[in-house]
């Protein structure tokens, strides 16, 4: 359980880090990129078996890690243009009410039971997303919606393939040496795409850039490995561990978002927020 808690904790830092990113106006996409950069050497320094880098690809779990480095590097940034433009407690939400996703995938792929009470839990975190993200401005209502939807679909797929690979290809020793090949590949993504952005229009780096980048690594890091350890704890079924991780990230980033950056919630936001935890429970018990 404890692990479970540590992933909390370092999951609802970075909602609250790309939040301040804003603030200080920081080149996210540059940030980004340090941080896997950082990610990737601690999970190389902190494996418990070594391996050679040049040797990485011939690991079953390879392809896997490819797959969630590139999606890596596209939802981080949606997380952190949806923490900016709608709040903190929004992005957790639109983010974390994805656990449906993984639910779905688990009919799918391992024949999970098909209950009403599971498909109305599905519907009311649907219409929780929407409910907590949308804004009273009719000119901002596109924009708004946008983001969350993206984050939603992007991180239910990225716990689903996670629990995937888990399961099948990541030994226990492998935690950390895998969670830095997926950081690793996500950085050679981010490096690509700055290059293009670079070729567009020259700009320097930035000393905050890199300084923010180091600061978003660490806990990014964290929340990734103590995923990985809850997913590993035996009789401890993923989608009630899916559905824990989920409710207790929305209801911290929340209380953050209104104690820390008093971020104001319309009737249909606080509705939405009552309703993604209400989702979530009646997802878990069904």
């Amino acid at each position: 359980m404890i692990y479970l808690l540590l992933s909390i904790l370092f999951s609802t830092g970075l909602f609250v880090i790309f939040k301040y990113f804003g603030i200080f106006k920081i080149d996210v996409l540059k940030a980004i990129f340090v941080n896997y950069i950082v990610a990737f050497s601690m999970g190389f320094l902190l494996a418990e078996r070594k391996i050679p880098i040049h040797q990485i690809y011939l690991e079953p779990w390879f392809f896997g890690a490819l797959i969630l480095g590139a999606l890596f590097v596209s939802i981080f940034f949606v997380m952190a243009m949806t923490s900016q433009k709608n709040g903190v407690s929004v992005a957790s939400i639109a983010g974390k009410m994805s656990v449906v996703v993984p639910v779905l995938f688990g009919v799918i792929l391992y024949n999970e039971s098909v209950t009403i009470l599971k498909f109305a839990g599905i519907i009311i975190a649907l219409v929780a997303v929407y409910l907590s993200s949308v804004k009273e401005e009719k000119t901002q209502k596109e924009a708004t919606l946008l983001f969350p939807i993206l984050l939603f679909i992007g991180s239910g797929t990225i716990d689903t393939l996670l629990k995937y690979i888990q399961i099948n290809y990541v030994p226990e020793t492998d935690v950390s040496i895998f969670s830095g090949s997926l950081f690793g590949i996500a950085a050679i993504f981010g490096f690509i795409i700055l290059i293009i952005k670079n070729i567009r229009k020259r700009e320097s780096f930035g000393l905050k850039n890199i300084l923010a980048g180091v600061i978003l690594g660490v806990p990014n890091y964290f929340s990734i490995i103590f995923l990985i350890k809850a997913l590993q704890i035996e009789n401890f079924e993923s989608s009630t561990l899916f559905t824990i991780n989920n409710v207790g990230i929305v209801v911290v980033s929340t209380l953050l978002g209104l104690l820390i950056f008093k971020e104001k919630f319309s009737f249909k936001n606080k509705i939405g927020v009552a309703l993604a935890l209400l989702g979530i429970i009646i997802v878990a018990i069904a």
